[in-house]
C-alpha cells in the first residue's frame, strides 16, 4: 500500500519529468527522416560564431570532449547507421540519437552505456566518467537525461524548513549503508533505505516524494554507482545539497562544483555531518548564499538551444580527433 500511495503522489508531481511526453518525442524523433537534420548540421555549428556567449560554449565543449590528439577507433566500433534501438538503456540510445541523427551515418562511434567509472580505452560516448586522473577518452554527452536531469520549482522559505537532513536511497553500496546505520536514529535526521533486498533490512523506510523533501533544509547527495542522480534537482531548490567531494561527473559538470559555495561538504567518512548542519542553522545567511549559487549554476543547463549546439560541438569534435572529418 505505501508503494501504491507513493506512486500516487509521484504521479502528481510537479517536480518530475514527464516519461511518457519523453518517449512520444523520441519514438517521433525515429521515424523522421534524418536528411533534414544532416542538412541543417553546419549551418547550426556555424551559429557559433554569432554568439556573444561563444567563449563560455566552447569553454563547456572543451570540458566535455578533452580529446586533443587524433585518436582512431578500432576495427570493432560501429557506425552510426548501425546503431539501432536496443532493448535495454533505452533512454541512453534515445539521447544520444537526438544529436548523432545530425552527422553522416558512416562515421564511427564507440559509445559506452549505463553508470561508467572507469576510462575506455579508445574514446568513447558516456553519461559518466572519474573526475580525477586522465579521463581524455571519456567523451560526455547528457545521457539517461529523463531520469539525472529533473529540476524543481520550490517556492518553500528556506528558513520555515524543518532544521533536519532528508534522505531516500537505493543503498546497494557500503558507503551508502554505512551512512544510514550512523544516522538512521540520529534526531537531525530522516533518512533511509528504499531497496527491499540488499543493504541493511532494519534501515528501510517509505519512500518520500520530491516535493516530501522539499520541507527539510538540509537534504542528502550522496554517489552510488556513479553519480548522485538527486543533485541537479536540490540544487535547483531552496534546501541545501549535503554532501562529500564528489568522484564523478556528468554534463553536470559535477568537477566544477565548489564546496560550501555550490553544497554543504561533509567528509568522506560522514563524521562532521552534525556539525556542519548545525553551523548553517546557526548562520542562515550563508546558507542562503549557497541556495542562491547553487540555483544560480542550474540556469546554465535550461537553455535548451544552447544545450543542443553545445551537444553537436562535443560530438563534432569527437569525430574530428578521432580522424574522421577534417579539422
Amino acid at each position: 500500500m505505501a508503494d501504491f500511495l507513493y506512486g500516487l503522489k509521484r504521479i502528481r508531481s510537479k517536480h518530475n519529468n514527464n516519461k511518457f511526453l519523453y518517449y512520444f518525442k523520441n519514438f517521433v524523433r525515429l521515424i523522421t527522416p534524418k536528411y533534414f537534420f544532416q542538412s541543417n548540421l553546419e549551418r547550426k555549428l556555424k551559429q557559433l560564431g554569432t554568439l556573444d556567449e561563444g567563449d563560455y560554449i566552447k569553454k563547456r565543449v572543451s570540458y566535455y570532449n578533452k580529446l586533443e590528439n587524433i585518436s582512431p577507433l578500432n576495427s570493432e566500433s560501429k557506425t552510426l547507421k548501425d546503431f539501432t534501438l536496443p532493448k535495454k538503456l533505452r533512454t541512453y540510445f534515445f539521447d544520444s540519437y537526438e544529436y548523432t541523427r545530425y552527422f553522416n551515418q558512416t562515421l564511427k562511434v564507440d559509445f559506452t552505456f549505463g553508470d561508467i567509472t572507469y576510462v575506455p580505452q579508445v574514446p568513447s560516448i558516456l553519461k559518466s566518467r572519474p573526475i580525477a586522473g586522465n579521463n581524455e577518452n571519456s567523451v560526455l554527452l547528457n545521457l539517461d537525461k529523463v531520469r539525472h536531469f529533473t529540476f524543481t520549482n520550490d517556492r518553500k522559505n528556506f528558513l520555515k524548513k524543518k532544521d533536519m537532513l532528508v534522505g531516500r536511497m537505493f543503498a546497494h553500496q557500503e558507503s551508502r549503508v554505512r551512512f544510514l546505520e550512523m544516522y538512521f536514529n540520529h534526531p537531525m535526521c530522516n533518512v533511509g533505505q528504499i531497496n527491499k533486498t540488499g543493504g541493511n533490512p532494519a534501515l528501510i523506510r517509505n519512500k518520500m516524494t520530491i516535493d516530501e523533501h522539499l520541507d527539510y533544509k538540509f537534504i542528502l547527495s550522496l554517489e552510488g554507482h556513479d553519480v548522485a542522480s538527486n543533485l541537479k534537482w536540490i540544487m535547483s531548490s531552496q534546501s541545501l545539497a549535503v554532501m562529500p567531494n564528489p568522484k564523478y561527473e556528468t554534463w553536470f559538470m559535477e568537477g566544477t562544483l565548489i564546496p560550501n559555495y555550490h553544497y554543504v561538504e561533509i567528509k568522506a567518512d560522514f563524521s562532521d555531518l552534525e556539525d556542519r548542519m548545525l553551523y548553517y542553522i546557526e548562520y542562515p545567511n550563508e546558507a542562503l548564499a549557497i541556495v542562491k549559487n547553487a540555483n544560480a549554476y542550474i540556469k546554465q543547463f535550461k537553455n535548451k538551444e544552447r544545450e543542443d549546439l553545445i551537444s553537436l560541438l562535443v560530438l563534432d569534435k569527437y569525430f574530428k580527433k578521432t580522424g574522421q572529418k577534417n579539422i
